[in-house]
Order: C-alpha cells, then sequence, then structure tokens
C-alpha cells in the first residue's frame, strides 16, 4: 500500500514538474541598449515636429519613406513612423506640451516587445506605450506609440456623467420627435379624404368636359362679288344716246359739242 502512495506521488510530481516547462516562456529576444536608444530617438524626434515637418514626411512616397527609415538605422517602418508622430500629436492636444517621462518598463513575449512609461505634460500626465513586433525573420521593429492621458477620479466620473447626460438627453429628444409624429398620424385620414375628394370633383370636371357636345360651327356665305363696271369707252351707241340727250337739254345742235370721253359719279350706283 505505501508502495502505491508513494509511487502516486512520484507521478504526481513529474506531472506538475512537465506541466511547468512547457508553460515557460522565455520571451523575444532583443538588445535593451538599441531598443530604448531608439525609443528614446523616437519619442524626442515625434516632441519636436512640427505640423511643417509631418506634411513633408506624409509627403513621401512608400519608397522614398522606407529609404529614410533604413538610412536612420533604427527599427522602424514608414507607417508605424508616420502613425507614431500622428498619436504623439494626439497626445500633446489632449495633454498638452510634453515635458518628459520617467524609466522603461520592458515586457517581451514570444512576438512582441512592450515598453510602457509614465510622462509628463503641461496639462496633465500620460501614460507611454511603444510596442515592437517581429518580422518573419524574427527582428524587432517599431509597431505603435500610444499616449493615454491620465485622468483623476473625479475627471473620470464627472467625463461618464457627462457622457450619461447626452446619451439619455438625445434618447429623450428622439422620444419626443417620435410622439409628434405619432400624434400627428390621426390627420393623415382627414388629408387623404380632402385629396381624394379634390381628385374626384377633378375627374368629373373632366368627364363632363368630354361628354359636353362640340359647337356647331356655321358657315357664313361669302358675299358676292361686285360686278365690275363695264367699259364703255368704246360704245359708239351710248355716246350717240348721251349726246343727244345732252343737245335736247340744252337746245343745241348734237354736232355742236364732242363727247371725249364718260366718267361714272361716285354717287351713282351701277346696276
Amino acid at each position: 500500500m505505501k508502495k502505491k502512495i508513494s509511487l502516486l506521488l512520484c507521478t504526481l510530481m513529474a506531472v506538475f514538474a512537465l506541466a511547468g516547462c512547457s508553460g515557460s516562456d522565455a520571451g523575444v529576444e532583443y538588445d535593451q541598449a538599441t531598443i530604448e536608444e531608439a525609443t528614446e530617438f523616437l519619442i524626442a524626434y515625434c516632441s519636436s515636429a512640427d505640423d511643417t515637418t509631418i506634411e513633408q514626411w506624409n509627403s513621401l512616397s512608400d519608397e522614398q519613406l522606407e529609404i529614410q527609415m533604413a538610412q536612420s538605422g533604427y527599427p522602424f517602418t514608414g507607417d508605424s513612423f508616420l502613425g507614431s508622430m500622428d498619436a504623439w500629436q494626439a497626445g500633446v492636444e489632449e495633454c498638452g506640451e510634453y515635458i518628459g517621462h520617467g524609466d522603461f518598463t520592458y515586457d517581451a513575449s514570444q512576438t512582441e516587445l512592450s515598453l510602457t512609461t509614465t510622462a509628463e505634460f503641461a496639462d496633465r500626465d500620460a501614460n507611454l506605450e511603444i510596442i515592437y513586433k517581429t518580422d518573419v525573420r524574427g527582428n524587432l521593429h517599431l509597431d505603435s506609440l500610444t499616449v493615454s492621458g491620465i485622468y483623476s477620479m473625479s475627471e473620470i466620473l464627472s467625463k461618464a456623467g457627462m457622457n450619461t447626460l447626452l446619451g439619455m438627453g438625445t434618447v429623450f429628444v428622439v422620444l419626443i420627435i417620435i410622439s409628434v409624429i405619432i400624434s400627428l398620424l390621426k390627420y393623415i385620414p382627414k388629408l387623404q379624404e380632402a385629396f381624394s375628394r379634390k381628385n374626384t370633383k377633378a375627374q368629373a370636371a373632366e368627364v363632363s368636359a368630354a361628354a359636353a357636345p362640340e359647337p356647331v360651327q356655321t358657315a357664313v356665305p361669302e358675299a358676292a362679288p361686285e360686278p365690275e363696271p363695264e367699259d364703255v369707252t368704246d360704245d359708239g351707241e351710248l355716246v350717240a344716246v348721251i349726246a343727244a340727250a345732252i343737245a335736247a337739254s340744252e337746245e343745241v345742235p348734237a354736232d355742236g359739242f364732242i363727247v371725249r370721253s364718260i366718267r361714272r359719279r361716285k354717287s351713282n350706283k351701277w346696276m
């Protein structure tokens, strides 16, 4: 019995020892001096870069940016370097001008290395976190830089209360708008009825207009053209009759005058 118990204890000890060995993790290998130098350069450059400098960096092509990173000798990539400068500018807007930082704390895993420290800014302190990750060759390269402002408990509660008020206020405003819309729904049937009446009247007017007979147009007879006066300048008989009438009325012989032309007076009507 004692042998069985001792054998069981030995087995359990071996299992726990193997479990402890398999769970150990030495982390990624790195040169602390090199990483700290690169991180100090990154912080110093980001704190001194202005808007013009950042704009110049952003105007470079990807190839030019990678060449600049390779010439610097630091484990930076173009995207991570530009992202770090943008994150630093956002941190300055939140915490004020940069003053300094404390010692770094290193935390290594199998694929990345994290450096954390507390930095002092003009308005409030902030936590800095710089992360390096390994590439396919196992070399560390800068991945990101984060600036997180440190707020007091009263500031956190005040900010949380403001967010709560804004959220609740938005909800109440939306509910009021919905209630107003619901209260206006009772007018929709009346509006539909009014529109239907209007459409019915319009349709009735169109039907009556289509059914009405078209007015008969009576043809007005055209006036008969007046006959043109007959040309009597060459009518010898008419001239002789007129000459005889004139001679009789004047009591003169017919050969005592000569009729050269005959003209119709305007007051006379030609029958």
